[in-house]
Order: C-alpha cells, then structure tokens, then sequence
C-alpha cells in the first residue's frame, strides 16, 4: 500500500497491525521516522487535521513543511495545477499529506507523484486517517468491534467521515448502522450498496432520539455550513440535531459519544 486515499484500501487484517503499532507508540517513543520529511499540503484549512499528523511525524523523530491555505497561499494561487504542485512538493518531501476541497484530488495526486500521498480530506470525498482513528477509538473504549451498533447523524450526504467510517466497517461482522439526517442529506446510495454487498444492516431516519437507546456509538457530526450554495440553504439544516444532556438519560451506560470535531 504506497497511498492512502481511501477506507476500502483496508481489511480487518491490515487495520489490526496498524492498531497493534499504534498501541507500541502510546508506550513507548520511537525515532523510526528520524531523517524523514512530511509535506502538509492543505488547500482547505483544517488545524485539527494538520496538527495532528505534524505532531505524530516529529513524535516519530521526522521533520515538518507545511501549509495550511495552500489555494491562495502556493504557486496555485498563480495557476498552477494540483498534478504540477505535486511532482514539485514531492522533491522536498518522503511523503505527501494532502487536504483538499475537490473530490477526488487524491487520487489526481496520487497518479502523478513520485512519493506516498496521505489522503487527509478531499472534498465531499474520504477522510480513511480519520476513520482509523474512529475505528481505534472504537475498540479502545468498548473494547471491540464486531456486533456493534452505531448511530452516525447529521449532513451525512456531504460527510466525508461518515462515509469513510461505513465503508471501513463494512468489512467487521455483524454491524447495525442507523443513518439519522433530514431528508436531503442522506448518505449516498453507493454507500448503501456497498453495506449490502458487505452483509451490514443499516436503517434511515429523521428521529434522533428514536435510536439513542439502541446504540453502543453515537457519531455525531456538524451540519456543514460550507458544503452549501447559500447561506439560506445552510438554514434549513442549521441545529437540527443538537445532543443535549436530557438525551443522555435514553443512551446505554456504557454507550460511547464521538465527534470528528469541529
């Protein structure tokens, strides 16, 4: 595996190694990236996403390039392209990690470089580290991952998370999904085919609180106020699932919250 761009890239097996290393780091500090350069690439402002993978590379021992607002502040503010932009980075860097705004920009830059690419969002796309690191989070607090049943709410039609962590489970046994949105923000039928495909059972609903105390994750995302054309647009969505503490009477005891953040 030279590129991470998306979830499907990742069996059980593959996912359980990368667990087993992350569980050596948290115990011990290792340099195995001493002498390594990472490049964060980010055409969309995203902290939490670039600090996270700056951190781990120079906990590793590697060193950092980045920028976090590469559409106005890089040479594609003068009309270079993403493919250009990337066989440039990549004679400075061991690996690239990218966040972009157009779906599919990982895979542009994938065909093109000479160094790995880390897809770190693009677009209404994937975000796979990130589904990692739910998938980890998962399994460090219930303590497994097969049989569960989770609940992903909010803008699912445009949730890159969420549609990254379907397609990483989807390869567990005996997963239950609940899909709760409005209307027009369901998660898209391609998803939904694949979960089929994999054996997942999933439902759709507009009730939040109907499947609270069904659940042992609660995946809570934002309503995505720039994935909108208008403002107006944005509105019709704004606040339509908020958990508040009067909902946590209805979860299970030892049911987990999670949040991709922002």
């Amino acid at each position: 595996m030279k590129n991470v761009i998306e979830s499907q890239q990742f069996d059980t097996a593959t996912t359980q190694k990368i667990f087993d290393i992350a569980d050596r780091f948290e115990r011990q500090k290792e340099n195995c990236m001493n002498g390594k350069i990472m490049a964060c690439l980010f055409y969309e402002p995203s902290t939490r996403t670039r600090f996270s993978f700056e951190s781990a590379m120079i906990k590793l021992g590697g060193a950092v390039i980045s920028t976090e607002n590469a559409k106005e502040f890089s040479s594609a503010s003068k009309g270079e392209t993403l493919e250009d932009t990337i066989r440039v980075v990549g004679n400075y860097a061991d690996v690239i990690v990218l966040r972009h705004y157009e779906k599919g920009a990982a895979q542009k830059a994938a065909d093109v470089s000479a160094v790995p690419i880390i897809n770190a969002g693009d677009g209404t796309g994937q975000h796979p580290t990130q589904a990692l690191l739910d998938l980890y989070t998962i399994k460090k607090e219930l303590g497994y991952i097969d049989d569960i049943s989770i609940a992903m709410i909010g803008d699912l039609k445009n949730g890159r998370t969420v549609r990254s962590l379907s397609y990483v489970l989807g390869k567990y046994n005996k997963i239950k999904i609940f899909f709760v949105s409005p209307p027009d923000l369901k998660i898209g039928q391609g998803i939904k085919e694949y979960l089929t495909r994999h054996d997942v059972g999933f439902s759709e609903t507009e009730n939040m609180e109907h499947v609270l105390s069904q659940v042992d994750v609660i995946y809570q995302t934002r309503i995505q106020k720039e994935r909108f054309e208008s403002a107006e647009e944005y509105g019709k969505y704004k606040g339509k699932y908020v958990l508040l503490p009067e909902h946590i009477s209805k979860i299970k005891n030892k049911s987990i919250i999670m949040h991709p953040l922002p």
